[in-house]
């Protein structure tokens, strides 16, 4: 049952992520960088936060560097949190605001636990020991 239900959360910590960042490449991208602008942050960077959100969605979904995607989509998720929904007055804003925070102790847990037995982090492993055993 661990093993499913860690594949089931890693699935839906990443699917926010990887949509969001697939949705960015398209109609969004004009929309994202403008409200990137408008809070601030130099809408330049956009590529990579695509990047990150699609990257490490994916290798979350996957469990593949599991332990470092988690830790880079925790710290994405709380600079997120700081710089586009600290208005804690608006109560759209503070939902995103502790949303983004619950994310990222989701991340944390994943990041100091592992990604279980259904991921490719678990699959390169058994392979590196079934060759380190093979080669005594």
């Amino acid at each position: 049952m661990k093993d499913a239900t860690t594949l089931l959360g890693r699935l839906g910590l990443s699917l926010i992520f990887i949509l969001s960042g697939f949705a960015k490449l398209g109609a969004g991208y004009a929309g994202t960088q403008g409200y990137m602008e408008a809070m601030g942050v130099p809408g330049a960077l956009l590529p990579l936060v695509i990047a990150a959100e699609i990257g490490g969605g994916l290798a979350i979904a996957t469990g593949l560097l599991t332990r470092w995607a988690a830790l880079g989509l925790a710290a994405f998720s709380v600079a997120s949190a700081v710089l586009f929904h600290f208005d804690l007055g608006d109560q759209n804003q503070f939902i995103h605001f502790t949303k983004n925070l619950a994310m990222a102790g989701g991340f944390l847990v994943l990041a100091a636990n592992d990604a279980g037995r259904l991921s490719l982090d678990a699959l390169l492993a058994s392979r590196r020991a079934a060759a380190k055993a093979g080669a005594r």
